[in-house]
């Protein structure tokens, strides 16, 4: 062995064992740049329709994806998570995006997995894609297109995409746009598709932020990348560091609701993503809020002493990974979701516990760095309210512009090394 300890890496690896493959991605650093969290698709009973079919059969769907940080190749993850059966998939594309569901032709990229065009996702599992070339910029917007030509019952999804996606008949992973086909239907929601990586220098890294709708987004404009992650990922690109969504709409950190409680998903849709060395944690005002409600009319409200354990529980799952976490104060809701049936949704006592669990996060020593979205997205003359410039007008999610502020308060340093020197924006060259 000892002769082998001054050959190149690559060769060090082929005489090892390796494959040439294998030798030759010796060297290669793969890095989270998007992702959505999967669901289980709910019912038809439930307060929220799910906006998709049941099942997918030879159809296509397309769907738009904004990066962080770009890179000179690409791969995708697909999700069956919540599956009972493999998922065919018989043609994939991946592809810059033009407008609409339009892409750039010259960019169109045949996807392939284990070095074939199609194949199956197992039941409760990912599957990931060669890496492919295509130089994308930081912030690019890529279109990846699926065909699926069996019947494929749709258990899984991401449901609050703030994007539309499209659904196709037939194979259409190569047509220049689709929303002109017909029969093409639309959804917001992300089917499948689960995260986006690039090839980056050794050593990036990402900042993931685990939350709930008002990290997804749930009241920013669609198709404009305006939630408050989008615009962090606007600062941090130029530093080479990615920004990762795993908010869910209706999260809770305790139980499970609309996608399991963060405790049960923590590992999958933030440590297990490539680069995550900084979580930023915004949680707990759905576990403050929803028992009562329509959403949970008979469960009992958690108390501070478990939401500050169950926070603990997920700073001590981070540092085993060695991730640092940033926890950031629950923002103010008093009049939340006025004419809805969740009208229910803020009460003086739930509001006390809300501060309590606040001072908590501010006084607890709990975290690496803490992020006070309270105190930079209240009204001063109102501190139980969202400011009225930030309000997106249902008195719990920030719209865009508050979004932007959110994202604007953050001292940059605190979620990378403050040692790392800005790099120049990566620019596209297709090869």
């Amino acid at each position: 062995m000892q002769r082998y300890s001054l050959l190149p890496a690559a060769l060090l690896s082929l005489a090892l064992g390796a494959s040439p493959v294998q030798a030759a991605n010796a060297d290669t650093s793969w890095l989270a740049s998007w992702t959505a969290s999967p669901q289980a698709v709910w019912g038809s009973d439930f307060l929220f329709p799910s906006n998709v079919p049941a099942v997918l059969q030879a159809q296509t769907v397309r769907q738009v994806a904004r990066l962080s940080v770009g890179g000179p190749r690409v791969r995708i993850v697909l999700s069956n998570a919540y599956g009972k059966v493999p998922l065919r998939i018989g043609a994939a594309t991946v592809a810059l995006a033009a407008s609409g569901s339009a892409i750039d032709a010259a960019s169109l990229r045949t996807l392939t997995f284990s070095g074939q065009p199609s194949a199956s996702v197992a039941p409760g599992a990912p599957l990931v894609s060669d890496p492919v070339e295509l130089s994308v910029p930081d912030l690019a917007r890529l279109t990846v297109s699926l065909h699926l030509p069996q019947a494929s019952p749709v258990s899984t999804f991401h449901w609050d995409g703030r994007e539309t996606a499209w659904i196709a008949p037939q194979d259409q992973t190569r047509a220049i746009r689709i929303d002109d086909a017909p029969g093409v239907q639309t959804t917001t929601a992300r089917l499948l598709l689960s995260a986006i990586e690039v090839e980056a220098a050794p050593g990036a890294q990402a900042v993931a932020i685990l939350g709930d709708s008002i990290t997804d987004g749930a009241s920013a404009s669609l198709g404009i990348d305006a939630r408050w992650p989008d615009f962090l990922a606007r600062r941090l690109a130029p530093h080479g560091v990615a920004v990762i969504n795993a908010g869910i709409s209706g999260g809770r950190l305790l139980s499970d609701g609309m996608g399991e409680n963060a405790l049960a998903r923590f590992g999958r849709d933030v440590l297990a993503q490539p680069g995550v060395r900084t979580v930023v944690v915004l949680l707990g005002i759905n576990d403050i809020s929803w028992p009562g409600t329509a959403f949970a009319p008979r469960a009992p409200r958690p108390t501070l002493e478990e939401l500050t354990a169950g926070y603990a529980r997920l700073v001590a799952q981070a540092r085993r990974r060695g991730v640092r976490v940033l926890g950031a104060t629950l923002t103010p809701f008093a009049g939340a979701l006025p004419g809805t049936p969740l009208d229910d949704y803020y009460q003086p006592d739930k509001d006390a516990l809300r501060q309590q669990l606040n001072a908590w996060i501010r006084a607890s020593g709990t975290f690496d760095a803490v992020l006070d979205f309270d105190a930079w997205a209240r009204d001063p003359a109102h501190p139980q309210r969202l400011l009225p410039a930030y309000d997106s007008g249902d008195h719990l999610h920030p719209g865009d512009a508050g979004n932007r502020a959110l994202a604007e308060g953050i001292d940059l340093p605190l979620l990378f090394n403050k040692n790392q020197s800005p790099r120049p924006a990566y620019s596209a060259v297709l090869r």
